[in-house]
């Protein structure tokens, strides 16, 4: 009779954690794919976009839903995939969309300006700072597929919370 009570005590032990479990990889893949498809934090720091954003650091939201149905215009700031150097990401403004004639100051040249046109299916992004950012002006226009999010929302720091650039 005890060997019958200790095993149903297991095995009520072991549904509880085997439900427990589940409620933690459901949890867990319900943060996978909010964070993948719908809406993500993101760290940006350096000077590029001064004044926009600070030297040392904020915490933004970017949603993942506007690229994916073309919905992203000039002036919108957005995460993109670094062309230079794919492991890393970039946030900028969109400065041109396909078919746009973008002039732009080229830093490289003194006080030249430059006359680009964005081929289809790609955007010109720049920094805040043209001093001080690498963007489009040094590697080209930027295919759509390298959006990664557009960011709608600062979170960090506290006294600069809502949204960028308001």
């Amino acid at each position: 009779m005890k060997v019958m009570s200790y095993m149903a005590q297991w095995r009520g032990i072991a549904k509880e954690a085997m439900d427990r479990t589940a409620i933690a990889v459901k949890f867990l893949c319900c943060l996978h794919i909010t964070d993948a498809y719908f809406c993500s934090p993101t760290h940006i720091y350096g000077p590029s976009m001064l004044p926009t954003f600070n030297m040392v650091g904020d915490i933004v939201l970017a949603e993942h839903v506007s690229q994916r149905l073309g919905k992203v215009r000039h002036g919108d700031l957005v995460v993109v995939r670094s062309p230079s150097d794919p492991k890393k990401s970039i946030t900028k403004r969109i400065m041109g969309m396909e078919g746009d004639t973008v002039t732009y100051f080229d830093p490289m040249l003194g006080d030249a300006t430059r006359v680009a046109v964005v081929p289809k299916g790609h955007v010109w992004i720049q920094g805040d700072n043209i001093f001080a950012s690498r963007d489009s002006r040094h590697f080209g226009p930027v295919p759509y597929g390298l959006i990664q999010g557009k960011v709608f929302f600062r979170v960090w720091p506290l006294d600069c919370i809502g949204v960028p650039g308001q």
